[in-house]
């Protein structure tokens, strides 16, 4: 890949390779070269901005968490070598809560949890980042209900008025990356699927989803068949019904030795203005980023991966009611 370190073969090694080195290798100060010197990280919690922040980010995560590992279980991509690279990475991270930082003192708890990290790279360096962690999955993992750290760190941030804002289009950076995807087919049966059900239209579960879907949902939860995807993304969408439902990225590949998949980055932005996942109406403005990954099969969609941050949601609400 031109522009690249040779030891790279392509964009999923370079991906995960720089993962494992980070992290897991303590390569912490590669992060000077690896990511751009003024690139963003979104994430639903804030909007970092600059490698010498999300160094300091990592540090701190790495002492609450230090033997913390981060596993590929796959990498979406699309791009090439002249216009560059986006890669939507699933990965499976566990860690240990050996030190005391934002999830309080040291509990000692073994943790496993989910990320999806949509990074746009090129010439060895990743220079925009959209990354969504499973918050819901640790904090409960750690015996904390996520509407209570969301209210803990509130406090913790000196209020309402003071505290560390989540993402939403007010407080985003304007993108560097302006790709919206490829319109390779498997990405848009799934982005048509997401449209549908966004659009009240359950019937298009058990049309699309294999009857023996596993999906894998916020907090850590596993669900099997349609009566599991109808019950998740009703409770969003019922929580949020006037919210603006929005696709900003969708990727779809098919690759040798994997079924066809699809990847998309998606968002909601409206009043939690009805009963669902996130209990009594508030009317507080809310963004929900989320990204989903699928993989397809002979009888239709067969697994699905869909991550967003509870935490980020009930920050937002708690921030409105107090």
């Amino acid at each position: 890949m031109k522009g690249f370190n040779p030891r790279f073969k392509d964009l999923p090694d370079f991906i995960l390779g720089i993962t494992k080195e980070i992290w897991e290798d303590r390569g912490i100060a590669t992060l000077h070269h690896y990511y751009g010197e003024r690139l963003a990280v979104r994430s639903p919690a804030s909007v970092v901005v600059g490698n010498t922040n999300v160094i300091a980010a990592t540090m701190a995560t790495l002492a609450e968490f230090p033997d913390r590992t981060l596993l590929g279980e796959d990498v979406i991509w699309l791009g090439n070598e002249d216009d560059g690279f986006l890669s939507s990475h699933r990965l499976l991270s566990t860690a240990t809560h050996s030190g005391d930082g934002a999830y309080g003192r040291a509990s000692g708890r073994k943790l496993c949890y989910r990320i999806i990290a949509d990074c746009a790279a090129r010439e060895n360096q990743i220079y925009d980042e959209w990354l969504v962690r499973d918050q819901g999955a640790i904090v409960r993992q750690l015996g904390i209900d996520p509407k209570r750290y969301a209210a803990d760190r509130i406090a913790a941030e000196g209020g309402p008025a003071s505290c560390i804002k989540p993402l939403t289009p007010d407080t985003d950076v304007t993108p560097s990356y302006a790709g919206r995807g490829n319109d390779n087919e498997w990405g848009q049966r799934y982005a048509d699927l997401l449209t549908r059900i966004m659009s009240a239209d359950l019937a298009a579960i058990p049309k699309i989803y294999d009857r023996a879907l596993q999906l894998e949902m916020p907090g850590g939860v596993t669900g099997h068949g349609w009566e599991a995807a109808d019950r998740f993304w009703l409770g969003l969408r019922s929580a949020f019904p006037s919210a603006e439902f929005r696709i900003d990225h969708v990727i779809g590949r098919e690759d040798p030795m994997m079924p066809p998949r699809a990847a998309l980055r998606w968002s909601l932005w409206g009043r939690h203005d009805g009963f669902g996942a996130f209990g009594e109406p508030t009317h507080a403005m809310v963004y929900v980023l989320g990204i989903s990954h699928a993989e397809f099969g002979p009888w239709g969609l067969r697994r699905e991966w869909v991550l967003y941050d509870e935490t980020a949601i009930w920050k937002q609400i708690v921030i409105k009611t107090g």
